[in-house]
């Protein structure tokens, strides 16, 4: 190593001088404006937002005792907004904070110094009304349980799968995938060690926490379940001013039994069949939909015959199999039967390499054109037939093909944990479904658990498609269940992680804890905090 590059090293291992830095030049205290770390946005509007909620806070009636975990820059300029609001509706809340940009590069104690700094000077003003602490000065617990450390290890594995954006890991030898997962561990671990001693001494009335499955996030819910505290964890969908909500599990695995048990038996109206309807036509018609902007399919539907056409089709059964993007965090976790999405979609394509009575057609999902690191479906289908025979057709996610037309043609549906199965089942088509999906089970879907299952059942339906369509009241339930999780399972919620700023010029905090936003948002703010979920008819 060069001296200059030894003597750079040396110094960035030396964590005080960040101090002797911001104590002797307080232009040190804007190098964070050069870092991807940056909080200068929110340190700018905290004292305003402070000066809004303080009147608030003074009259609210005592609420309770809340801590907030929150890590990544945009994640943690978020949770001090909805921190403040919490505390205006008169909840304790103490927000912990990691300041990392990278969850995947090693940071030096230096840089890893200068952001809790930074971290540190841009939240002082919520010390009147929000407790702020910095994990890395928490003294952390001298081990973990094994349950808890096995935990820390699978969010681990998930965290290199979700970061590499494949499923395949090689865990053993020198290697990046090696390195990271270790990286991972060291860094789940020590949140999890930390978080552990610091719940132990101090036990909230409910720990709030975003995603709940990857990174940081995900340890410490663990930790929190671990020691079984009331848990909150939340995140987001398509949709502006709306939140995903989860007691006691991590949004991320769409646990919707509660949804199912309470709100399922109810009868759908024709309104609500409207409504869902028309969500349906703006996705077979690449529209945008409500207060999203995402396309959820980049050609229009042209017709089942035009399909038909373009795709060589003939008279043969057609069964269509709709995979998933890899990398996903709503795909990890959800194996089965299955090793992995690859492991399913490897032994299917095989199975039906060998059954030309039958056409497959491989849906790739078109969300793949959105993240080109992720390693693609298209690979998946090749590696495991590099020449495909004449009765199995390969969609790829930017070929001009609308998956809704796709479902038009299907005699049946293979799905892993794409909603692509529930909007399936809507059209009368059956569906096997073989990934952890929340709309497994709800009566209007095949569910193996073993891959003797899952071969049984295709051998079975394929004998007589026609015999298995789905009835009237399967269809039914498909319906009402789709309503009730498109439109029921999100709440109300002023601000969401993708244009936060913008969502925030909407709905300033003034306006959000006026009548008005507490007529829209007061329930939501509830849930956040853990009391049950409710539904106003």
């Amino acid at each position: 190593m060069a001296k200059s590059s030894l003597l750079r090293h040396l110094l960035c291992e030396m964590p005080f001088l960040a101090d002797l830095e911001y104590r002797l030049r307080p232009a040190a205290r804007n190098r964070a404006g050069k870092d991807r770390y940056n909080l200068h946005r929110l340190e700018k509007a905290l004292p305003d937002l402070v000066q809004v909620v303080a009147p608030f806070a003074r009259s609210a009636p005592p609420g309770k005792r809340v801590l907030f975990f929150s890590t990544l820059h945009y994640w943690i300029e978020q949770s001090a907004v909805i921190s403040l609001a919490l505390a205006a509706l008169g909840h304790r809340v103490t927000l912990i904070t990691l300041p990392y940009a990278e969850w995947h590069k090693k940071t030096d104690r230096l840089t890893q110094r200068r952001r809790l700094l930074h971290t540190r000077h841009a939240l002082a003003p919520l010390s009147t009304l929000v407790k702020h602490l910095s994990l890395l000065d928490l003294r952390p617990a001298a081990g973990l349980p094994a349950d808890l450390q096995r935990a820390v290890e699978q969010i681990s594995l998930w965290d290199t799968q979700y970061t590499l954006m494949r499923e395949e890991v090689d865990l053993e030898g020198p290697s990046e995938d090696r390195a990271l997962y270790h990286l991972r561990l060291e860094r789940n671990t020590r949140a999890a060690q930390a978080l552990l001693a610091y719940l132990q001494d101090r036990p909230p009335d409910v720990v709030l926490i975003p995603n709940g499955l990857i990174l940081e996030m995900g340890a410490v819910f663990r930790t929190a379940r671990f020691l079984n505290l009331p848990t909150v964890t939340y995140e987001f969908n398509d949709q502006r001013e709306q939140i995903w909500l989860a007691h006691n599990s991590s949004i991320m695995q769409q646990d919707t039994d509660y949804l199912v048990a309470t709100r399922s038996h109810l009868p759908m109206t024709e309104a609500m069949y409207h409504r869902l309807a028309d969500l349906e036509n703006a996705r077979r018609g690449a529209r945008v939909w409500g207060k999203s902007k995402r396309l959820w399919q980049y050609i229009s539907a042209q017709g089942a015959e035009a399909t038909r056409r373009a795709l060589g089709l003939d008279g043969r059964p057609v069964v269509m199999l709709a995979a998933n993007v890899l990398g996903d965090s709503l795909t990890l976790g959800r194996n089965i039967f299955a090793d992995s999405m690859t492991d399913w979609i490897t032994r299917t394509v095989r199975f039906f390499a060998d059954r030309p009575e039958v056409q497959l057609v491989i849906r790739v999902h078109p969300g793949e054109t959105l993240v080109p690191k992720a390693k693609s479906m298209e690979q998946v289908v090749r590696q495991a037939l590099p020449a495909l025979p004449e009765h199995i057709h390969l969609i790829r996610a930017a070929d001009p093909i609308n998956t809704y037309d796709l479902i038009e043609i299907a005699d049946l549906g293979l799905a892993y944990t794409t909603t692509v199965g529930l909007e399936t089942a809507m059209n009368g088509v059956p569906v096997i479904v073989c990934g952890k999906t929340h709309y497994r089970g709800r009566g209007f879907t095949f569910d193996p658990n073993s891959w003797d299952e899952y071969f049984t059942l295709l051998e079975r339906l394929l004998t007589n498609l026609p015999a298995h369509r789905l009835s009237e009241a399967q269809i039914a339930q498909a319906w009402n269940y789709a309503y009730r999780f498109f439109f029921e399972y999100p709440r109300p919620f002023p601000w969401r992680l993708m244009n936060f700023w913008d969502d925030l010029n909407v709905w300033p905090l003034d306006r959000v804890l006026s009548p008005e936003g507490q007529t829209l948002f007061g329930d939501t703010f509830r849930f956040l905090v853990g009391e049950p979920f409710t539904w106003n008819d």
